[in-house]
């Protein structure tokens, strides 16, 4: 009953791959980033030594994942209750993403911890198309758009309060792959979303991003709908979404075309002393 720790991807699916398909909602973060590092390599996020862990139980089974990008915090799939006290002694996390149960038993040995995200993961139950429906249509990213898209990943990211170092190569994959959709009225794009790919029969959406002068006409709502509703025509089992847990918009309007949450996520870390 203890964490096994690698720098090699391969290593760590070998041994933890079937057990993060098992539960693809619950590791729906660490099929994705694992994925990315399989198809670019160990710095496919960062400068930084990749740290990929896994704990199996009594039984001889994986029950617990963590992937760790310097210099993103380590990210933490489904892990059993039994499995925390020995990754605190076995690793010492200062800034972590995890359920949120799983944070505050990890934090509840440091001095102090501060929250800096709070995120709902929400899973597609029947699609609800957005009514009144937007003027528009919906159209598969080009790579006329690349400049403006790279821009929204960016304006996206800071909105959000997070990092993005691989904008470029996100829009440029998820253009070639069909993964990236506009929504243009009149001929003016004026919002995106995302699919990431699809792992263990799930997929997730993301980028979701409308610029400001877009906002409030239903455009975000529409794009969302166009592309849950793709990934489940493209035999997705389950379609995924994270929102901020501090927006009550875009929570509102996940929730009326059809998604339902599953559970809550942190980004915790150490309080300044």
């Amino acid at each position: 009953m203890t964490w096994t720790f690698t720098a090699d991807v391969g290593a760590f699916l070998d041994a933890a791959g079937s057990s993060l398909a098992a539960r693809p909602v619950e590791n729906t973060l660490i099929l994705t980033i694992t994925d990315t590092l399989r198809r670019h390599g160990p710095h496919a996020y960062g400068a930084g030594v990749p740290l990929l862990g896994w704990w199996r139980g009594a039984d001889g089974e994986v029950a617990g994942t963590l992937v760790g990008t310097p210099p993103h915090p380590p990210v933490l799939g489904a892990v059993a209750p039994e499995a925390v006290a020995p990754l605190a002694a076995a690793l010492p996390l200062t800034r972590l993403s995890a359920d949120r149960a799983t944070a505050e038993a990890l934090a509840a040995s440091w001095p102090g911890h501060r929250i800096e995200e709070e995120q709902r993961l929400y899973r597609l139950g029947t699609l609800v198309e957005p009514s009144p429906a937007p003027t528009g249509r919906a159209r598969k990213a080009a790579p006329a758009d690349r400049e403006l898209l790279v821009g929204w990943h960016f304006a996206f990211a800071q909105e959000a309060g997070t990092a993005i170092d691989h904008a470029e190569r996100l829009v440029d994959e998820r253009t070639a792959s069909g993964a990236l959709t506009v929504w243009e009225d009149d001929g003016v794009p004026v919002s995106m979303a995302g699919v990431s790919p699809l792992l263990a029969g799930t997929v997730r959406v993301s980028s979701v991003y409308t610029p400001p002068e877009h906002r409030g006409l239903g455009y975000a709502a529409a794009v969302t709908a166009e592309v849950s509703g793709a990934a489940v025509a493209a035999g997705a089992r389950e379609v995924l979404l994270f929102t901020d847990l501090t927006n009550p918009t875009s929570n509102g309007v996940y929730r009326r075309i059809g998604y339902r949450p599953v559970a809550d996520r942190l980004l915790i870390g150490v309080a300044e002393p």
